[in-house]
Formats: C-alpha cells, sequence, structure tokens
C-alpha cells in the first residue's frame, strides 16, 4: 500500500537550470528528476511576490498569495507588536491574526488563507508533514510582549503525522586547529577501549582537549541538559607499518569514554576518516530536547603537526509542549532516525564561525559538500519514516533543502562576481577559472543529490508495470535563482537619507524588504500620527525610487534603477490608523510594510561586507555610509518572480499525471498545487484558494478563467495605484459582473481578443505590450476614467513617452466609440 498523493519541495530547484541538466543528461534520465521530466510532467511554475522560502511555502499550502495569507517574507514585523521586533515567515500566523480586536492582537476566526490540510482533515482524510513549512505543530504568539497572546492555536498547523523543521541547539559551528603540541599520550584505558571496539592503535593514543560545554546556563545546549560535557578527540595510528602514521581520530565526551556507535538518537563516539571528509554524528547524551550535533575531520597530518576539524552547530526538533501528539512523532524520528542533523550552513563556508579563518578553501567547500549530502539523506529518511509509518495516507508533505544551499554559496556564474570576497579585483579577468569550474560542480551535484532522493521515495512507492510510481508524486520548487554582485546596506539607505530609524524601520529578506511606519494607534507605542503617515510613506517611496547604482562595472545601463518593484500601502485621504490597517492590495498585506520593494537582479540586501567596497565605487562624501559592497556569497532569490530566472519548477508523474492529457500544460503558479491536490482528493477549496487546479486548466479557451484572472489583475493595478479616482474599483467589479453573463464570443470581438489571447494578457509573466492591452482593455469597457488607463501605463517601469501617448490616444478612440449597453 502507498499514499495516494505525495508532494516534495526542493528548495531552490530553478526550471532553467534544471532543464539544462535534464536535456544535458547530468542527472540520470532513467531515475529521479530526470526520469519525471522524462516520462511525467515537467514545466516551470511561477511563484508569488516575494520569491522567497517561506512566502512560496505557504502559497502551495494554501492556493493563496503573499498578500492574501499575509506570509510576506522569511523575517518581517508584525504590526501589532513592539516596533523593533520581528517575527520568523516560518514561524508566522498562516491567514494573520486579527489586528484590531479590542484586547489587542487576537487569533482571527476568518483567516484570510488556510492550509490546504484543514480541507482535507475535516473530509475525514489523512496527512503527513515531514518537515513541511507551515506544518509544525507550533503555537504562535505575538512576539515582544510579555505575557504574549496567542495570536494562532496548533490546531490549525497540525496534521496527523506532524514531523516540525529543525531548530538551533544553542551551539554555533566552530572550527579547530590543533598541532602535535596540544597533543599528549591518552590514559592506558583508552587504548585498551579502542582495542576492544576494534580499532587498535600501533603508536600511543594521543589526546587533545576540544571544549567544555556546561549542563545549564550560558554556553549550554538548548532546553540544558542533565550532563555537563568535556569533549576531546584522539588520534589513532592503525598502519601497523612500524611507522609513526596516525590516519584515524575519535571525538569523544571524556566524562563517558569512548564509546561504540549505539541505537537513535544515541550515537556513541564520533569516529572520523580524514580521507573522505565524512560527517560523523554526536548525539549529547542527557540532554533535554534531544540535541546532536556533527564532526568533520578536514585534515590530519600523520605525525600530528596539522589536525583542523570542524563541530557544526548543534541542532534539534522542536517538542511543541502542548502537542502531545506532535511530540510522539518527534519521538518516533528521534529514536529511529535520530536527532536533527546539521545542514549546511553559510557561518562555515564563509569563515563567519570562530576557528575557520585558518582553513584553507577546499576543506571548507569539502565540508559543505559532505554537509549537503548528509543533510539530504536525513531529510529523506524522516520523509520515508512518515510514509512507512501512514501508507493508508491520502497526502504525504515533504520537504528538501537543496539544491537552494548549494546554489546560495556557488551560483558563480556572472563575471561580476568577485572570486575572492574580500579582493574586489577579483572580476571579470580577474576572476579564478578553476574556482568557477568547482563552484558550477557543486550546483550539479546538489541537483543530483535532490534526483537521488526523488528516486528513493519512488523505489520506496514502487511502481506497476508500466514504470509508473504507485502514488501521484508531485516535485514542485519554491522559487529559482540568480546570480548577484553586490551587497546593498537598506539601513544605510535610510540613514543617508535623513530619516528618523525610530520612526522608519527596514526588515530584509534577500533583495525584498518591508519598510514600515511607527504609526500611533497601530504599533505600541506608535510615534507617528496618522496625518503624518501619508507625507512619510511618499518620501520613502520616493527614496526608493530614486536610488540607482552609477558604477557602470556593475550597472547594466545608464541610470540603472536600484529597485525593480516598489509598492506601497494604498490609503484614502486623511486616513486613520484603522484604516491604514485595512488598507490592502495585490502584494500589500496587513502585516506587509507601508513600502515593500524589491531590488533588481544582480542586488542582494544579504552578505554585505562594510570594508570591502567594490571596485571602482567612490568613498561616500561626509557622513555619508556606503551602501554597496562585495558581497560574502553568490547566489539569491526573492526577486521579481516573473523573471526566467525565478521560475521554479513543476514535476510530476502517477496514475493521475498523464502526460500525454497535460501536454497543453505550458506552467503552473505555486497557487495552484494546493487546488490540484483538493480536486485529485475530490475535496472542495477554501475559499480564500486564489488558484485553480491544474486539471481544471482545460486550455486557452477557457474563457470565464480568463476573464476571472483579467479582474483580478485590472484590480490589482488599482489598488496599486492610490492615484486612482475613487469609485474606480467599484466601476470595474461592476463591469465584470456585467461581462461574465453575456455570450464569450461577444466579448471576444468586443475585445478583439481570441481566449488564447486573453490568458496570455491576464498571465503572470505578463510582457509589457500585454499589460498596455490591458490598460487598453479596462477603459475601452468605460471604467468611468481615462485616468486609469494612463496610470495603469504609467505605473509600468520603463516605458516610454511615445508608447505611453499611443496607447492612451487608442484608449480614446475605443471610448469614444464603445458604451457598455
Amino acid at each position: 500500500m502507498a499514499p495516494q498523493n505525495i508532494v516534495i519541495s526542493l528548495d531552490g530547484a530553478t526550471f532553467s537550470i534544471l532543464k539544462n541538466y535534464v536535456e544535458t543528461e547530468q542527472l540520470n534520465p532513467n531515475t529521479g528528476l530526470g526520469l519525471i521530466a522524462r516520462e511525467g510532467v515537467f514545466v516551470p511554475s511561477t511563484v508569488v511576490t516575494p520569491s522567497l522560502t517561506a512566502p512560496s511555502h505557504i502559497a502551495i499550502a494554501t492556493g493563496s498569495s503573499a498578500a492574501r495569507n499575509d506570509i510576506n517574507a522569511n523575517s518581517f514585523h508584525l504590526i501589532k507588536s513592539p516596533f523593533n521586533t520581528n517575527i520568523s515567515g516560518f514561524g508566522a500566523p498562516i491567514g494573520g491574526y486579527d489586528g484590531l480586536h479590542p484586547d489587542g492582537a487576537h487569533e482571527d476566526e476568518t483567516l484570510t488563507a488556510e492550509p490546504l490540510w484543514v480541507k482535507l482533515r475535516e473530509a475525514g482524510k489523512k496527512v503527513v508533514a515531514a518537515t513541511f513549512p507551515g506544518a509544525d505543530g507550533a503555537t504562535i504568539r505575538l512576539p515582544g510582549v510579555d505575557p504574549a497572546p496567542i495570536i494562532q492555536s496548533s490546531d490549525i498547523r497540525t496534521v496527523d503525522y506532524t514531523v516540525p523543521f529543525g531548530a538551533f541547539g544553542g551551539l554555533g559551528a566552530k572550527g579547530f586547529s590543533l598541532d602535535a603540541a596540544d597533543f599528549t599520550v591518552a590514559p592506558e584505558a583508552a587504548a585498551q577501549e579502542l582495542a576492544r571496539l576494534g580499532m587498535a592503535s600501533f603508536s600511543d593514543v594521543k589526546v587533545a582537549e576540544l571544549e567544555d560545554i556546561p549542563a545549564q546556563g550560558r554556553g549550554s545546549l538548548t532546553g540544558g541538559s542533565s550532563n555537563a560535557y568535556d569533549l576531546q578527540i584522539a588520534a589513532i595510528d592503525t598502519t601497523d607499518d612500524r611507522v609513526v602514521n596516525y590516519n584515524q581520530a575519535v571525538v569523544f565526551d571524556a566524562n563517558r569514554g569512548i564509546e561504540p556507535m549505539s541505537n537513535a538518537p544515541s550515537t556513541g563516539s564520533a569516529f572520523l576518516n580524514p580521507y573522505n571528509q565524512t560527517i560523523r554524528p554526536f548525539f549529547f547524551e542527557g540532554s533535554n530536547n534531544v540535541v546532536g550535533t556533527s564532526f568533520i575531520l578536514t585534515n590530519l597530518a600523520t605525525d600530528l603537526s596539522t589536525v583542523r576539524l570542524i563541530r557544526t552547530s548543534a541542532n534539534y526538533i522542536p517538542r511543541p509542549a502542548d502537542n502531545p501528539a506532535v511530540i510522539a512523532d518527534v519521538n518516533d524520528i528521534n529514536n529511529t532516525i535520530g536527532f536533527w542533523r546539521p545542514q549546511p550552513d553559510f557561518r562555515i563556508a564563509q569563515r563567519i564561525s570562530p576557528g575557520l579563518e585558518t582553513f584553507p578553501d577546499l576543506e571548507l567547500e569539502g565540508a559543505d559538500e559532505a554537509l549537503i549530502d548528509t543533510f539530504v539523506e536525513y531529510q529523506t529518511d524522516v520523509l520515508l519514516r512518515g510514509i512507512q509509518q501512514n501508507p493508508d495516507a491520502d497526502l504525504v508533505l515533504g520537504y528538501l533543502e537543496q539544491p537552494d544551499g548549494a546554489q546560495h554559496q556557488f551560483l558563480l556564474t556572472d563575471p561580476r562576481q568577485a572570486t575572492d570576497p574580500s579582493n574586489p579585483n577579483s572580476i571579470g579577468g580577474g576572476q579564478d577559472p578553476a574556482q568557477v569550474d568547482r563552484f558550477q560542480d557543486y550546483v550539479l551535484h546538489a541537483y543530483q543529490v535532490a534526483s537521488d532522493a526523488v528516486q528513493r521515495v519512488i523505489d520506496a512507492v514502487g511502481v506497476d508495470e508500466a514504470g509508473v510510481p504507485n502514488s501521484n508524486i508531485v516535485i514542485t520548487s519554491d522559487h529559482g535563482f540568480a546570480p548577484f554582485y553586490t551587497a546593498v546596506h537598506m539601513n544605510n539607505i535610510l540613514a543617508n537619507a535623513g530619516f528618523d530609524l525610530n520612526q522608519v524601520r527596514a526588515v530584509t529578506s534577500g533583495p525584498a524588504v518591508n519598510i514600515y511606519i511607527n504609526l500611533k494607534g497601530r504599533e505600541p507605542n506608535g510615534t507617528v500620527e496618522p496625518s503624518e503617515y501619508q507625507a512619510l510613506q511618499q518620501q520613502v517611496v520616493s527614496t526608493l525610487t530614486g536610488l540607482q547604482d552609477e558604477n557602470f562595472i556593475y550597472a547594466s545601463e545608464e541610470d540603472f534603477a536600484l529597485f525593480d518593484k516598489i509598492y506601497q500601502r494604498p490609503i484614502p485621504s486623511n486616513p486613520t490608523a484603522q484604516d491604514i490597517i485595512n488598507a490592502t492590495s495585490q502584494f500589500i498585506g496587513q502585516d506587509t510594510g507601508d513600502g515593500f520593494a524589491l531590488l533588481s537582479l544582480g542586488y542582494n540586501f544579504d552578505g554585505f561586507q562594510p570594508s570591502v567596497q567594490r571596485k571602482g565605487d567612490e568613498v561616500p562624501p561626509g557622513e555619508q555610509q556606503p551602501i554597496f559592497s562585495v558581497p560574502s556569497f553568490y547566489g539569491a532569490h526573492g526577486y521579481d518572480p516573473n523573471l526566467p530566472e525565478m521560475q521554479a519548477s513543476f514535476l510530476a508523474i502517477g496514475p493521475d499525471f498523464n502526460a500525454n492529457a497535460l501536454s497543453d500544460l505550458e506552467r503552473v503558479r505555486s497557487i495552484d498545487i494546493a487546488p490540484t491536490i483538493l480536486d485529485l482528493l475530490d475535496v472542495e477549496p477554501a475559499p480564500t484558494v486564489e488558484g485553480t487546479s491544474i486539471f481544471k486548466q482545460t486550455g486557452s479557451n477557457d474563457f470565464e478563467t480568463a476573464l476571472e484572472r483579467l479582474e483580478d489583475y485590472v484590480l490589482g493595478i488599482v489598488d496599486d495605484n492610490p492615484l486612482l479616482l475613487s469609485g474606480v474599483r467599484d466601476e470595474i467589479i461592476d463591469t465584470f459582473n456585467f461581462l461574465g453573463e453575456i455570450d464569450p464570443t461577444a466579448i471576444e470581438n468586443i475585445l478583439n481578443l481570441d481566449g488564447d489571447r486573453l490568458l496570455n494578457v491576464v498571465d503572470d509573466w505578463i510582457t509589457l505590450d500585454q499589460v498596455i492591452n490591458v490598460a487598453n482593455l479596462a477603459t475601452s469597457l468605460g471604467q468611468g476614467s481615462l485616468l486609469l488607463g494612463e496610470e495603469a501605463i504609467n505605473a509600468i517601469s520603463g516605458i516610454s513617452d511615445l508608447e505611453a501617448s499611443t496607447a492612451i490616444e487608442g484608449m480614446n478612440a475605443r471610448t469614444s466609440n464603445f458604451t457598455l449597453a
């Protein structure tokens, strides 16, 4: 027996990159991703704005946009929390909370979005979630206040088998560099224990101190422990060649001695081999939260003159105290698969963690690659355990962290990227070609590892006589990826422009930024009066709009705009605080910033290095602070999701996914995945779902669907443009209601568009010409004001005066010749 449907998110699986690997057969065409791409459905997926991990996964789960589901970034501010506090997008309330409750922030009984598992479980379906974002069994509380009110109960975040994503266990990664002087001869008991374990040493066993970890207090594990730990390393010579030739090592807790491997979650001591950089787990016996770490031996000189090893961060699977069902599922994983394993850590790759300063590049790169292998293996083991324990599940949701992590660290594909992040001259002809080649191999390796994980799932559910998996298997991703070459400092931008950072605050995630105003009557202890809000908001927007990169080494054209997209909260004249809270739009939700913007490709808020100025940048005058630097890593996402680089991947195979029947499917949207699964299980979607099942996207002549999407797009133009005349929105809705009642053929004749063209006009990957058509269309339908068409066109960045004039003249002609009967 196999689950009916399995949905796996491969974080960051970029359509263009995956397509290249498939077509060049760098991925095995007979297994995993290569097999599904060849035999099943393989199309691009357009994700939500912004194309970040948390918003996109919640969009996949709810079938709704980020503005609707209120998860607008990986990190953002809840407007009812203190102004200086943030919340993780992975631990924020899905579908929002009540920000207008008389008692303050309160759980909302009417959510603006709902995870698909809610409707499925109400219909009696069984759901498994193996580390899928949003299904964590957690109770969400308002941050920064005490007592913290509940703003989302655990019920909506719990399924039939729930395994939350891992959490930080209190110890960050650390490097250790030792030499012969650090080692002393070990007690005889250590040598005897090693011999008993089959690891007799033919030279003196030598030991060195690594670190002490207290049971409680500063420097201890999250949740504490009943034990303190004295971590040491022993060097062993197993060569029996009559030469001192240390070739293996073991890390152990001196309080317990050297211990053999043990049943999960225990591991015994960590036995290390320097020749393959294999990661060895190490469990902290007695830790209250079942915390563990891992060790990687990157260099072991035979005479101990050089010994380097890395301890990864400590981690554990969260155990929500008020959710015993989830604790039982966590216990099942801890006791069978083991404690939460370390994932690839940018702090190791970028030498941010202490002790790594002298580690060579190749050792750190090898460590990262080993972490990719072991973490994907662990996540796949967790997913397969969920399937094994629930073979009758109607839906299994899984998440794999790769290839996202590898692309962040290694997507080195642009000549403007510095191969040495500390040297701005290592761009163009100064790049290290060997490093560029290595990094390409690392990215490919991450896709291959992810593909192997998918094949393990196929093997677990089995295939029929035709080789089709017995379960419907959907592979999706949450965003694409692009290289970047400039890090940007948002707070310096605001400070340079003279903003009071107690009144205006930026919260960044990748290339996306929410800018919040400390509004009186909304934020606790707000300082900005509602009457002052609009002027301050316009100052923010004007500042962002005017920013350009004038360094032509990096800027792709003259007057290159730093920000690609800028949105602002739409507000009426003379607003109250409540008016501002209620003011939302296509891209602005309740807890989105008062200004929300996306950087242009090539720029990112992460990885800023204040001491590494870009090549050709001038020193800022006076007290101005630099806003650009060479970044400390290479790949990013979070840009406009309509860009080709941000296109995610969608693959599907199984009994209900006939590739021939779906051959006209050219792409999907992330918000289409939830309604597709609900459709397969014959469960009615929640009314908040914005997407459409791919099985109901019947092709280019589905005029009703096209009309709905057209209305959404035109209304989005209105909502994001506060200069439009009041009342236009209502007129548009009335007009579309009228159009829905008349003959589609007549509409097509009126618009001079067939169904296929109309779908293209309103699709999420709209072109400039198509947007002009939408503006033309809105005006020609008698929407009450030529201003709608003009403002819609002027809102499109990069449009020329000639194009605008031509389009407006066309709208004038249409409006004079056409009225609705």
